[in-house]
């Protein structure tokens, strides 16, 4: 007969619970203003790069 050293069973993660909230009730990051644009304190050389940047090949 073999003897094989017992071990402690290792513990389980927990189950992940069912939430019913109503997800509506959320807010998502797309409903933040966070990066829709908004801008940095700059000065007017950086507007100026910036409008440069993006300024569409129909202005040039």
């Amino acid at each position: 007969m073999s003897t094989a050293p017992e071990s402690a069973p290792e513990p389980r993660a927990p189950k992940p619970a069912l939430v019913f909230d109503d997800p509506l009730d959320q807010q998502s990051s797309d409903d933040t203003d966070r990066g829709w644009g908004e801008r940095t304190d700059g000065d007017s050389a950086a507007d100026l790069k910036r409008f440069l940047d993006e300024k569409p090949p129909h202005h040039l």
